[in-house]
């Protein structure tokens, strides 16, 4: 076959292709909107998993100042001590750093303690707050789409990825009525992470 054969082959293939397209076409998009964030914020169990992490971001805050704060005075306590060293002379002076330096190290360890702490119990607030989300979007995503179905819609898009909506294709309070009713409870205290198992050595060493 020449070159002019195959682009007649191909100029044929062409021909046939808008009328397989056109029997193929998707049915036109029938849409509603759903303001997720308003339905985060005031479903009924949502606003009591919000009230308990806002109780446990409460309690980190207060436990980073209870622990900062004698840190902190000691801090300033050793900075005043390191002052009047310099103004020492010979071994009164070498003691006086000698204990410093033994007060500064048991402060770092002190502080490297607090540090440990807080993020543990940081981390353990993010999973907290990602596992009180799972728990809703395992319903949420379903009542969706049951409003969607109902309303005859094909596609349902977030409020917060629109411009402008018509008023009259806005299902929210449908879906915060829907969730309402299959959503009860939610647990704010995410299972602790499994512990990583330990790593076997290859046999012969």
């Amino acid at each position: 076959m020449n070159k002019y054969a195959i682009g007649a082959a191909v100029a044929a293939l062409s021909v046939g292709l808008p009328a397989a397209a056109s029997a193929q076409q998707a049915d036109p998009a029938k849409v509603v909107v759903v303001d997720t964030q308003r339905i985060y914020g005031e479903c009924t169990v949502c606003k009591t998993a919000q009230a308990q992490l806002q109780t446990q971001v409460t309690q980190l805050q207060q436990r980073a100042q209870q622990l900062g704060q004698p840190i902190q005075t000691e801090m300033q306590s050793i900075q005043q001590a390191a002052q009047a060293a310099q103004a020492q002379q010979g071994q009164a002076r070498t003691t006086a750093e000698t204990a410093l330096q033994q007060r500064m190290a048991a402060l770092q360890t002190r502080q490297n303690t607090a540090n440990q702490e807080l993020q543990g119990r940081e981390q353990a607030l993010r999973r907290n707050q990602a596992f009180v989300l799972q728990q809703i979007n395992e319903k949420l995503n379903p009542v969706i789409v049951q409003v969607m179905q109902r309303r005859g819609a094909n596609l349902a898009i977030d409020r917060g990825d629109t411009l402008a909506i018509a008023p009259a294709i806005d299902v929210t309070n449908d879906v915060l009525a829907a969730l309402n009713q299959q959503l009860t409870t939610i647990n704010v205290n995410a299972p602790a992470p499994a512990a990583a198992a330990p790593q076997q050595q290859p046999p012969g060493r």
